[in-house]
This record gives C-alpha cells, structure tokens and sequence, in this order.
C-alpha cells in the first residue's frame, strides 16, 4: 500500500505536466476603428503583436495568456480638404479564453478557442504628426470577444483570430461621444512546450 502511494506521488507531477503547455507566439495584427464617424475614415494596417498563452487541460483545455500588442490604423479625417495619418495603439492584451481541439493526433491538431480578453492601452500616438492623438481621450482600455482556429503541427503552432472590441475607444468629451471600437484581425505562429503535444500522451 505504502508503495502505491509512493508511485502516484512521483507520478502527479508528470500527469501536471502532460495537461498544461506553453505557447510563446509571434505575429501581425490588422485593426480598424469600426463604425466610421462623420467626417473620419478608418482603414486597418498592419501591428504586431508579442506574447504567450497556456493550455490547461487535454481536448478541451483552458487558455489564459498575455500579449503585447502594437496597433496601427490609417486614418482620413475631412472632407473636402483631407488630413491622413496612422495612429499607433501600444497595448497589453490579456486572454482568458477556452478551446477545443476538432482533431487530437499525436503530431497534430485542429483546433478552435473562443472568449473574452482585455486590451489595457499603454500609449497611442500619431505616427505622422499630422493629426493630435492624446491619450487622455481615450479609454483606459478595451473588453473584447475574440474567437480564433489553429493547427499544431508537432511543435509549430499557427493560429488566425478575430477580436471585436465591446468599449468604446474614446471617452465621451465636452458632450461628443464616438461609438467607434476597436476591431482586429491576427495570425500568429509559435511553438508548443510541454504537454501532450510534445509527449505524444493524448488522444
């Protein structure tokens, strides 16, 4: 008895290890500004974005992670006389999201994951100096439902998403509110550490 006890002692923190993985990432972000305003055109260009989240779990497996997220967004502001820029989103993104594997070989996956995340916005700015970005007029931050799909192909991961933004991205000034919200388009691509993927366990 003492014995069996001893052996599913060593073995727990094998079977820890089997269920979670870590997938640091790299990749690009495509955002705009949705709905357009009176007088203002947004057009999505491209970010970057940095980051790593985990997988708990097996087939179906919880996903925190963290991101930071450089944005950037061409913007046409007039009518008549037209003044352009690209303005520049710094921000940490924060996921807490689930996901599920369609298939679940041993060196590969199709996967699918869905849920909210928070972007806190650290700085925005004007990349050409021709239009005034203050941070002060704009939200602290963004909530946000973000739906993705992926594959694990051994250890290399890819993975395409959305993020629709639920909060305004400017605070309502002087009695002017702007209802536009952030929306993104990503693709990253990684590598999977840990768990089954690389222990060839799960099924």
């Amino acid at each position: 008895m003492n014995r069996l006890i001893h052996l599913l002692f060593l073995s727990a923190p094998l079977e820890m290890t089997a269920q979670v993985a870590f997938n640091p990432q790299l990749g690009m972000a495509l955002t705009t500004l949705t709905p357009d305003q009176e007088g203002v055109q947004y057009k999505s260009d491209i970010g970057v974005l940095a980051g790593a989240d985990l997988r708990i779990g097996q087939r179906f497996y919880f996903q925190p992670g963290a991101f930071f997220v450089s944005s950037k967004t061409a913007v046409s502001v007039g009518d008549s006389l037209v003044t352009e820029d690209h303005l520049v989103w710094n921000s940490m993104k924060v996921k807490a999201q689930v996901g599920y594997n369609l298939m679940d070989a041993d060196d590969f996956r199709l996967r699918v994951n869905a849920g909210p995340t928070y972007n806190w916005l650290i700085s925005a700015t004007g990349k050409d100096d021709n239009i005034e970005v203050d941070l002060k007029d704009h939200n602290s931050g963004s909530f946000n439902l973000d739906a993705g799909a992926g594959i694990d192909l051994w250890i290399i991961s890819v993975e395409t998403g959305i993020s629709y933004g639920l909060t305004n991205a400017y605070k309502e000034v002087d009695g002017f509110s702007n209802d536009a919200k952030f929306f993104t388009y990503y693709v990253t691509a990684g590598v999977v550490l840990g768990g089954s993927t690389t222990s060839g366990s799960a099924k």
